[in-house]
């Protein structure tokens, strides 16, 4: 049974309705509400100030923070307003509510650089918190792939790279151009120094950044892009560019071989997701993951957390429907697209005028 708890202080009496609301129809579903801060929530609503917003100190990487704000103002644009307030509660979700005497809209704020409404009647309160339990439910479900075990155990001759992974530095360098890589979002400039190394800590991040790719080694290995590095230079093995070579399911934890000499860097959270697929699809060669959209694709129906076993499951299993696996196009919910290619050089002749640099947040 998964597990929620309300932190932070709730400061107005909407909040506390709010709180209520959300609290009955959690327990409805099954959801367990825990008392004790020694146990660890899967779920956290933190209620915060919007100009000075206290972080929820995780105590492990499966428990998602989702911080509630209320303002009186209308801002000019959610995103410019809400997306620094979700970096410094250190959240994966933002409720963004704005309250004056004609309007009230809720809106949800994501890591994606993305938002989305979700619209009030009176009268329709239960209405409204199926709406808000829609949105929290993959947080509250869902099961982080991040771990990584680095084997030094990479091959001298790999130490520098080889002739896969120039392509998919190569392939970085073209999607730069075409401006679709999002910059990384400068954490520790928004961060306290103790906040930024708390999520280093736990994540082993140096910064946020969005979008992916990946390239077949052979039967069993792949190269692929690290966490949080600049994918318009890819350059370093170990950190910039790693090769995968497995799963450990027992252990939920992602397989690295890696050079002896070099402190090595997380590979990109969504490495579960290509690692199902290459598995499955023996002759995909490449798979770019890029935070835009193209028309007429099949999606995801669940907007689920990057690295989570359910959002790779669903996009596997889209890739699976496909006309040909090998050169699926699959749009992620709310989030962006997978691509899959026989080569890397096969994606882009396929995408090539068609990409659509805005995500549309349903």
């Amino acid at each position: 049974m998964s597990s929620f708890i309300f932190s932070g202080e709730m400061l107005t009496s909407f909040q506390k309705w709010f709180a209520d609301g959300l609290r009955q129809k959690l327990e409805s579903k099954g959801y367990r509400m825990i008392e004790s801060p020694q146990e660890t929530a899967r779920l956290v609503l933190n209620f915060a100030d919007p100009q000075s917003p206290r972080p929820y100190r995780r105590k492990a990487q499966a428990t998602y923070v989702v911080t509630l704000i209320e303002s009186n103002t209308v801002p000019e644009s959610i995103l410019r307003a809400g997306y620094p307030i979700l970096i410094r509660a250190l959240s994966n979700l933002l409720i963004y509510i704005v309250r004056t005497s004609d309007v009230f809209e809720t809106y949800f704020v994501t890591l994606e650089q993305g938002y989305y409404r979700v619209p009030y009647e009176a009268g329709q309160e239960d209405v409204y918190f199926d709406k808000i339990l829609e949105r929290l439910e993959p947080l509250a479900t869902s099961n982080l792939i991040i771990n990584n075990d680095f084997h030094q155990d990479l091959p001298e001759e790999l130490w520098e790279g080889d002739e896969v992974t120039e392509k998919v530095r190569q392939a970085g360098n073209k999607i730069e151009a075409m401006n679709l890589w999002p910059a990384p979002f400068p954490i520790q400039e928004i961060l306290p120094p103790e906040d930024f190394r708390h999520v280093k800590r736990l994540y082993g991040i140096g910064g946020l950044s969005y979008g992916n790719l990946s390239a077949r080694k052979d039967s069993t290995r792949f190269w692929m892009s690290g966490s949080g590095v600049n994918k318009g230079n890819l350059r370093q093995i170990g950190q910039d560019m790693l090769l995968i070579k497995g799963f450990d399911s027992d252990r939920n934890t992602m397989l690295l071989s890696v050079p002896p000499n070099v402190q090595p860097r997380r590979v990109s959270v969504d490495a579960i997701e290509h690692w199902m697929i290459y598995t499955e699809h023996p002759e995909v060669g490449a798979i770019v993951h890029i935070h835009a959209w193209m028309e007429g694709i099949p999606s995801t129906q669940i907007n689920y957390p990057c690295g989570t076993v359910e959002l790779a499951k669903a996009v596997a299993e889209l890739v699976r429907q496909a006309d040909d696996p090998t050169r699926a196009v699959i749009g992620l919910k709310n989030h962006g697209l997978t691509i899959t290619g026989r080569d890397l050089d096969d994606i882009f002749e396929r995408i090539e005028g068609r990409i659509i640099p805005q995500v549309p947040m349903a």
